[in-house]
């Protein structure tokens, strides 16, 4: 392809990428930011990756875990929970998030609720979420998680 023709390709794909950027307000973009997360956290949780999934998460002592266990404080403890739960690839299945809703609670936390459902080959588990992400050091992390 000639340099100059190249030149033209670029410039429109820089105006183009101007335009798509501009008009798609920040909520928007924030919201897709979560959901590609929460797609890499289903895709490590179905490779049998739990460490990967917890990227995800806060890596705080004051990440907050609310399940039906109760309240668990911290991401290690968080991590170490799900390991003795789901100790292997199988025990993990595959797992499916459906968002339902996304709300801003101001310009760096986002309140996500949906419904999550994990396929096994012996059985199907389903319930509910409720979490709220963050934005820390430009990522999109979970602070607070509420899964029955």
């Amino acid at each position: 392809m000639p340099l100059v023709a190249m030149r033209k390709h670029l410039h429109i794909a820089v105006f183009v990428f101007i335009i798509v950027s501009c008009s798609t307000n920040s909520f928007e973009k924030d919201t897709i930011a979560i959901q590609i997360a929460m797609n890499k956290q289903s895709q490590c949780w179905s490779n049998g990756d739990i460490d990967g999934f917890m990227n995800g998460y806060w890596k705080s002592d004051s990440l907050r875990f609310l399940g039906q266990r109760g309240l668990t404080k911290g991401w290690q403890t968080t991590l170490n929970n799900y390991k003795k739960s789901y100790p292997d690839k199988s025990a993990m299945g595959k797992l499916i998030f459906t968002h339902i809703s996304f709300e801003p609670l101001n310009d760096k936390q986002i309140f996500v609720v949906g419904k999550w459902e994990l396929k096994r080959e012996k059985d199907t588990l389903s319930g509910y979420y409720s979490l709220i992400w963050k934005k820390i050091d430009n990522e999109w992390k979970v602070i607070f998680d509420h899964t029955n």
